[in-house]
C-alpha cells in the first residue's frame, strides 16, 4: 500500500563561513546550529503523531545529518536516493554577489528560464517526482497501515517540486523562495499525483546563515 503523506524536509544550516555557493561540493556539514535546527525538524515530524515508514537522504553530507535526528526519533534506517540531491551549478565555491559582477559570468544568466547557469529546473522535477513515486510505492507498512515518508534534500529541488504541483511558472527569484532551513513540506497522495497540503518551519532560523543554496 503506498504512502499517503510525504515530508520534503530541507537540511539545517550549514559551517560556511566563506559564505559561498557550496551546491555539490563535498565537506560541507550542518553547523552546531544546524543540527538543532535538524532536531527541531524531526520532533516537528514525530509531533504530528502519524506513524513513519521511511525516511531517505539526498547523499551530500549536510542531508545526510540532517536526517540522523529521524532515524534517533523513529528508529528507522536512513535511505540515500541520488535523484533528491542538489542541482549542478557553475558558481559552485564562489561568493555569488562577487561572482555576478564579473562579465565574465554574464553568459551563465542568458536564460534564466531554464536556467543556463545550472541543471534544468524540468530535470530536477521529473527526478524528484520519481524518487518521491518510489519512496512512495516502496514504503513498508507501520504496525499494518500505511506510513508516511520523509525525504531530506535542498532549497531548489523541494521548491522546485512545489512551483511545479501547484502549477506555477518554474522561472522564480531564488530570494523569493519560501523553503527556510530545516522546514517541512508536506503533500497528499491526489490520483496519480500530489498535492500539497501544508508547510511548517520549525526550526529557530533568526541569524542563520542561508547563502549556500543553489
Amino acid at each position: 500500500m503506498p504512502a499517503e503523506r510525504l515530508h520534503l524536509v530541507r537540511h539545517g544550516e550549514v559551517h560556511n563561513p566563506q559564505r559561498v555557493l557550496y551546491g555539490r561540493l563535498p565537506n560541507f556539514r550542518l553547523s552546531d546550529d544546524g543540527r538543532r535546527m535538524a532536531q527541531s525538524a524531526a520532533e516537528h515530524v514525530r509531533d504530528l503523531g502519524r506513524p513513519i515508514a521511511s525516511i531517505t537522504a539526498s547523499p551530500l553530507q549536510r542531508a545526510q545529518e540532517s536526517a540522523e535526528p529521524f532515524a534517533d526519533l523513529f528508529g528507522l534506517p536512513v535511505a540515500t536516493d541520488e535523484r533528491i540531491i542538489e542541482p549542478t551549478n557553475v558558481f559552485e565555491g564562489r561568493r555569488m554577489r562577487q561572482a555576478l559582477m564579473n562579465p565574465m559570468n554574464w553568459r551563465h544568466l542568458r536564460a534564466p528560464a531554464i536556467p543556463s547557469w545550472g541543471e534544468p529546473y524540468l530535470d530536477v522535477v521529473a527526478r524528484m517526482l520519481a524518487a518521491m513515486r518510489d519512496a512512495s510505492e516502496a514504503a513498508p507498512l507501520v504496525d499494518g497501515v500505511a506510513g508516511d515518508v520523509v525525504l531530506v534534500s535542498h532549497q531548489l529541488p523541494i521548491w522546485i517540486t512545489h512551483l511545479s504541483l501547484t502549477g506555477a511558472p518554474l522561472r522564480h527569484d531564488p530570494r523569493q523562495r519560501r523553503c527556510a532551513l530545516s522546514s517541512v513540506t508536506t503533500f497528499e497522495r491526489d490520483g496519480d499525483g500530489w498535492r500539497e497540503i501544508a508547510y511548517a518551519a520549525p526550526a529557530a532560523a533568526a541569524g542563520a546563515v542561508d547563502v549556500g543554496a543553489v
